[in-house]
């Protein structure tokens, strides 16, 4: 597992722009793109832009699709398990307040979010 600090924020925050942080990964598109792809499906759909189910409309407007995290151990599977687990392929993760991509087993997060413990994702064949 490999963990690469990745903050694309154009002015360095580290806090409240984590979906959009995740994103930028997955869809391989800058932060301002990302924003407004996000702002603009929350404005559709009369919700805010980091709230799930914006996230998810945009994930499956782009050919994601969502997963669960196996049940085996909900409280001790972290990112660093995932990863280990998924070398091949873009994940965009969701944590109890917190989003984050894995591409090609490499976590990329503006901080090392690893020991966190995953609740679902949406993933995306390369």
């Amino acid at each position: 597992m490999a963990y690469k600090y990745y903050n694309p924020n154009p002015v360095g925050h580290h806090t409240e722009d984590c979906s959009i942080r995740a994103l930028t990964v997955a869809l391989d598109t800058s932060w301002d793109q990302t924003y407004d792809i996000l702002t603009e499906m929350g404005f559709n759909m009369g919700l805010m832009p980091h709230s799930n189910s914006v996230i998810a409309g945009v994930l499956r407007k782009y050919g994601f699709q969502r997963q669960v995290i196996p049940n085996r151990c909900p409280d001790c599977y972290t990112l660093w398990d995932f990863c280990i687990d998924h070398p091949r392929g873009i994940y965009v993760l969701f944590c109890d307040g917190h989003v984050a991509t894995v591409k090609n087993g490499i976590l990329y997060d503006s901080w090392d979010s690893s020991r966190e413990i995953p609740q679902f994702y949406w993933y995306k064949e390369e």
